[in-house]
């Protein structure tokens, strides 16, 4: 079975949690907690790989590079965001290609114009509906695999209504998305009433300090939204880790007192899978006579 098949058949059977994985480590962690797909976030990567805000600022190479590391390590279905696409039609076909080649189960596209800025700040401009529908007809186009899932985002809530959003998704659903991502909604109203208007699979973002409010999977569940997207809870968590440990040892002159905080050697180790490394490299010596 594909990751995209696999990733098709889980949400047919239950709302999922999806977080965001901001380096290759974090993705094989996520696996090893138990949650059934990984999130590869443009504002993370911009941010984390980078040190850049979420401007459009990422390059289809850097994204493509930065898809195969994770799926190197972690066997989980991935959704990566594209962005809006890296271009016209030709770019949005050969991103398409390269991050299917890449390992991607489901590629997210958004209804932003290039620029794009985040989704949970002002100025955001939209593309017409018809510019949207023929990126996703040549993406659907552009599909090695059919059973590689479609996402498209609409920003409309935040620049032209929820009317507005509602309406493209139904055109997108016709032009060819698999599922639909209405980002920014405002209220759970909001979310409940997007999901009685729309049938398909839907993803909710539960992104932290932005513009729409952080429900429950149970809540988002119970309204019918197939998908929970935590984009960039880690890098968010691990950031402010970091600084309280910088600001520690400055003050004490030590990291002793993190140490309860941290992955042991040994917990990171069996992370990475150390020991099976060492052991197939003890096998070369010994076969080449070393």
């Amino acid at each position: 079975m594909t990751v995209a098949r696999q990733l098709r058949e889980l949400v047919s059977e239950q709302t999922i949690q999806v977080p965001g994985a901001p380096f290759a480590l974090a993705a094989r962690l996520i696996e090893q907690c138990g949650y059934d797909a990984v999130y590869l976030s443009g504002a993370a990567l911009s941010a984390g790989l980078l040190g850049l805000p979420d401007l459009g600022l990422v390059t289809l190479t850097e994204l493509v590079e930065q898809t195969r590391c994770l799926t190197r390590v972690c066997g989980l279905p991935l959704i990566v965001d594209a962005d809006t696409g890296f271009g016209d039609l030709l770019n949005v076909e050969r991103t398409v290609s390269e991050l299917e080649a890449a390992g991607a189960a489901a590629i997210q596209i958004e209804d932003q114009e290039f620029p794009k800025r985040c989704g949970h700040r002002e100025g955001k401009r939209l593309v017409p509906p018809e510019v949207m529908c023929a990126k996703l007809r040549a993406a659907a186009a552009a599909r090695s695999d059919r059973e590689t899932i479609l996402i498209a985002r609409t920003d409309a809530r935040g620049v032209s209504g929820l009317d507005d959003a509602v309406a493209r998704a139904r055109a997108y659903l016709a032009a060819g998305a698999d599922w639909i991502f209405p980002e920014a909604l405002r209220t759970p109203e909001e979310f409940a009433a997007f999901a009685r208007e729309i049938e398909a699979p839907l993803v909710a973002n539960m992104t932290e300090f932005g513009q729409s409010p952080l429900l429950t999977l149970e809540e988002l569940a119970d309204m019918g939204y197939a998908v929970v997207l935590y984009p960039v809870t880690l890098l968010r968590v691990a950031m402010k880790a970091a600084e309280a440990a910088l600001h520690l040892m400055a003050t004490e002159g030590t990291q002793r007192e993190l140490l309860d905080l941290m992955q042991t050697r040994e917990e990171l180790y069996a992370l990475l899978d150390y020991p099976a490394f060492e052991s197939r490299a003890r096998a070369a010596e010994q076969a080449s006579g070393g």
